[in-house]
């Protein structure tokens, strides 16, 4: 069995109501470069990744002279084939891998008949459970509802998810407004839900002294841990030593030379790991028996994932053995998916790892070719940027907040 064909597809989803975070906003829609790998045996394999465009396109396009004759199941040799570390750094292909990774193990999973997660050691775990992820929003620009805001707001949204899909953790995203009016409303949220988890998650936004502030004002709240507080090892090391709770991060430890330096001088408690950013299934479970060895705690990172992403997320909860949080994901804000049968259900705040062959699920190509069209219809937009204020931009630690008295909305394109 070799590797015949390689096809990648941008396209567009929408949610239910843009999402702000610290560097600016999802604008209300995701979009995302869809993976097909076919071998000459023809079968399918899917894979995904953040993004995309033409230049996305091209990127994958530009892979296929490295797999065409490529037997799937040579994972290793397909790493230094595509993403070598020294000649990655000049085309950071990781993302890409990551896409394609997906899709060779779903290939040999339906090849052989067995779910992905038999193939990576046998499932620990038949369902893996999810945080509630809070954003602060704006108004869905069709409806006009949606608008998260004000404190009332926040814990209105917590409520109706809790309620809806039954999450007993709930994760708010901050580095929107100043750390002052975060803490109030990250406050009034553990108060409304007592008895449930919490985490909250600014994006590395903050000075390290306004981390241990804020750090050091949460203690007496049930968290699982505080995330990326500030930015740079050195920052959450000195965060670490002030405050009394574990520190997470999805920035500074997302490759094997930063989770060793975290190991030998620890700066972070609890690795994020995410399929997509650490190149695949494979290095994250990798990454989890280090830091089971090392006694670090690990979770399942969220990238803001469609249907084909989140399986890769469930078969990596369903195998590792130190997954002890909740894990993260987007997927609950979303209004549509591209896998046959639509969204994964959520039951109990959890979600079933899929059973069928590889990674069990399959691609609705009606929703791909609708998607799509709406990808070219939209196009891109600049994750990085706040549409309400056109000429903002965040600085590394940010001083230059979003004001929470501002009800305006911005003109959606």
């Amino acid at each position: 069995m070799k590797i015949s064909d390689l096809r990648a597809t941008t396209v567009t989803v929408p949610l239910n109501a843009p999402l702000r975070h610290g560097n600016g906003a999802h604008w209300g829609r995701f979009v995302r470069t869809i993976v097909e790998v076919e071998t000459d045996n023809g079968l399918v394999g899917l894979g995904e990744m953040g993004g995309g465009g033409e230049s996305a396109e091209a990127a994958f396009r530009g892979l296929k002279p490295y797999l065409a004759g490529h037997d799937p199941a040579r994972l290793e040799e397909l790493r230094f084939k595509i993403a070598n570390p020294t000649a990655s750094l000049y085309n950071n292909r990781t993302q890409m891998l990551a896409a394609i990774e997906f899709a060779c193990l779903d290939i040999l999973g339906q090849h052989w008949g067995v779910p992905v997660s038999e193939l990576l050691g046998g499932r620990l775990r038949e369902r893996i459970p999810f945080a509630s992820y809070l954003f602060f929003r704006y108004a869905n620009s069709v409806t006009g509802e949606g608008e998260v805001r004000t404190v009332e707001q926040v814990v209105r949204q917590a409520r109706e998810l809790k309620n809806h899909y039954g999450f007993t953790t709930h994760k708010l995203k901050g580095g929107v407004f100043p750390p002052e009016y975060e803490l109030e409303v990250y406050r009034a949220l553990a108060d409304s839900l007592r008895g449930d988890r919490f985490r909250f998650d600014p994006n590395g936004a903050w000075s390290t002294e306004q981390a241990i502030w804020f750090g050091q004002q949460i203690e007496g709240i049930r968290n699982d841990y505080l995330e990326d507080p500030v930015y740079g090892l050195h920052g959450m090391r000195r965060t670490r030593e002030k405050v009394r709770m574990p520190l997470a991060t999805n920035t500074v430890v997302i490759n094997f030379e930063q989770l060793a330096a975290n190991v030998l001088h620890t700066a972070v408690d609890v690795i994020l790991l995410d399929t997509t950013f650490w190149g695949g299934i494979r290095p994250c479970i990798k990454a989890a028996g280090i830091c089971e060895t090392f006694q670090l705690g690990v979770a399942v990172h969220s990238s803001g994932e469609l249907g084909i992403q989140l399986a890769t997320m469930l078969h990596l909860g369903a195998v590792i053995p130190n997954l002890t949080f909740a894990a993260d994901a987007h997927y609950h804000h979303l209004t549509g998916d591209v896998i046959e049968g639509g969204l994964l259900q959520y039951e109990n705040g959890a979600i079933a790892v899929p059973t069928g062959p590889g990674l069990g699920v399959r691609l609705d190509r009606t929703k791909l070719a609708e998607y799509a069209k709406l990808y070219w219809k939209l196009g891109g937009y600049s994750y990085d940027r706040d549409p309400l204020r056109p000429d903002w931009f965040p600085t590394v630690p940010n001083d230059r907040w979003a004001d929470p008295k501002d009800a305006r909305q911005p003109e959606w394109t």
